[in-house]
């Protein structure tokens, strides 16, 4: 669960003003020469729509409606849209697809929280620690090598081959895992999921970014988030037998294959990016999903877009990785790997390691119950994202989710640190622990993922992203693998402090470094960004 959790893996808070602060990307603001609009909802805008009223028809365009009638219809078009906008909901099946990979991850997560005892039983290594850290571990080595190789695969295959050829993986590593009869094939099925997961936490987040229309992009790419949530609370139940059938992981290790094969058949029937078709030299194909996924009325403005972008940045399909030491590439892959070691170093795993201890100090033994708890938790921050992504905007939702979490993080150490009756203690580090996940669900997890490839740019995305998520399972495996030791030679409080400083940090961070970029397409965020493009405008 801890790395569920870190990967993605927001509330209301104050609007910041940029415009007077200097940072790389303080030039980020709508592009004069390519004013394309941003909002590709199918809803009328009931203020475009009035103010539309008021203009003169063309003189070629000949109505045959009265004025009253076409008042009337307006007032028609402007209630149905007050009733709900469906923009986003051709996307959706889509979307929904692309995040069952999400939910494997989940699911792979949760699967060995409670059967590892058994497992290591069964299979004779009961007692040996180091091969019991082994069998989980070896799934942020496979994940590492899956980020590195994803870059270049979804250069040259495109979104939609990589996520289907992506199962394969996944699919075999749960069957060799399920059939496990030695420590060494455990390893090896753990590995090969390892490596299937770590090409969809990269993939999947710029899959669902660059198909999903820019008003929804936000909440749309917060299902990662969620078909993760609900991956670990599935295992978490699907666990429940395990107590009284000692052999029972081998079934749960065998569903873990279903779901891949419903990625696999679903991603048949999904849309290819139509970015990357553009940029493949398929036109026709890409303006059939546009028209399909965003409206008729878009097709002619993304197409522009597109070919702005690829007219500067070139159309061929394999970047090289040292474009990633070029500007503007340089600077969104060091913000993207600094965000992941920001997250990481504050302390998601630590926290949820000893979240099952907190519990117990109130009563709450049994660790399925309390990782529960945490899922459960985890899933209402998710939805909360979920609903204010789009509405209050990444940066906020990153400002006010760490702000949250050194609170959070300040509270538990105010807990175990002053003298107090024990109940009020131990409740009050409960309550910080939840508010912590809680937090980091609403923002740090998902905002993560999701706004460094909306800062990317088209031509390096795949690679920026596989550099930021390989060095997020680095961090990772180095806060899991020292976290212990820190806590047995200092203490829970200071490591906890410490965790609420880094929050700290990565708060100032996205307040001073990041910049909103909510209600913009992908390819105006680029020209804004991109020097080359700037210079280019300049001159004419």
């Amino acid at each position: 669960m801890q790395q569920a959790l870190a990967i993605h893996s927001v509330q209301c808070f104050s609007t910041m003003n940029f415009h007077r602060k200097h940072h790389y990307f303080d030039h980020l603001r709508r592009n004069k020469q390519y004013p394309f609009p941003h909002s590709t909802s199918f809803s009328v805008s009931k203020e475009v729509k009035v103010s539309a009223s008021s203009k003169q028809k063309p003189p070629q365009v000949e109505s045959v409606i009265g004025d009253d009638e076409d008042e009337l219809l307006l007032e028609k078009v402007i209630v149905v849209d007050d009733g709900g906008d469906l923009g986003w909901l051709p996307a959706f099946p889509h979307v929904l697809t692309a995040s069952m990979a999400n939910f494997l991850f989940g699911y792979h997560i949760g699967v060995m929280n409670g059967p590892i005892v058994s497992i290591a039983k069964e299979l004779g290594f009961e007692g040996n620690s180091f091969l019991e850290g082994l069998v989980v571990s070896i799934f942020i080595g496979g994940a590492f090598i899956g980020s590195v190789t994803c870059g270049s695969l979804v250069d040259k295959l495109g979104c939609r081959r990589t996520i289907q050829f992506d199962t394969v993986p996944l699919i075999l590593g749960a069957i060799v895992s399920a059939q496990a009869q030695s420590i060494e094939e455990m390893i090896l099925g753990r590995f090969l999921v390892g490596l299937g997961i770590g090409v969809n936490t990269v993939l999947v987040p710029i899959y669902i970014s660059e198909i999903a229309p820019t008003k929804y992009r936000g909440s749309l790419g917060t299902l990662c988030q969620i078909g993760t949530c609900i991956g670990i609370i599935a295992s978490l139940y699907l666990a429940i037998p395990s107590e009284n059938d000692p052999h029972w992981w081998r079934t749960m290790l065998y569903i873990a294959s279903v779901p891949g094969f419903i990625l696999a058949l679903g991603m048949q029937f999904s849309v290819e990016s139509p970015r990357w078709l553009c940029k493949a030299g398929r036109l026709d194909e890409a303006k059939k999903v546009i028209n399909n996924l965003w409206g008729s009325s878009e097709v002619d403005k993304a197409i522009k877009e597109f070919e702005s972008v690829l007219k500067n940045d070139g159309d061929d399909l394999n970047s090289s990785w040292l474009e990633l030491l070029e500007e503007p590439h340089s600077r969104v892959a060091t913000i993207g790997g600094a965000l992941f070691v920001l997250q990481q170093l504050a302390g998601i795993n630590g926290v949820l390691y000893f979240s099952s201890l907190t519990f117990k100090d109130v009563g709450i033994s049994s660790s399925a119950l309390a990782s529960l708890y945490v899922g459960l938790t985890n899933f209402a921050g998710a939805l909360c994202a979920l609903y204010l992504m789009d509405k209050q905007g990444r940066q906020r939702l990153l400002i006010g989710s760490y702000a949250g979490m050194a609170l959070s993080m300040f509270l538990i150490v105010y807990a175990i640190s002053f003298p107090m009756d024990n109940e009020i203690s131990n409740n009050l580090s409960i309550l910080g622990t939840l508010l912590y996940i809680f937090t980091f669900a609403v923002g740090a997890g998902p905002v993560t993922g999701l706004i460094i490839q909306e800062l990317s740019s088209s031509r390096t995305r795949g690679k920026i992203m596989a550099f930021s998520f390989s060095v997020h399972w680095v961090f990772n495996f180095l806060v899991g693998l020292f976290f212990l030791e820190l806590v047995q030679k200092f203490g829970v409080a200071p490591v906890y402090g410490s965790f609420g400083a880094v929050s700290l940090l990565a708060t100032a961070f996205a307040y001073f470094l990041i910049v909103e970029t909510k209600g913009r397409s992908l390819e105006e965020i680029e020209m804004s960004l991109n020097p080359k493009f700037q210079g280019k405008r300049n001159s004419e």
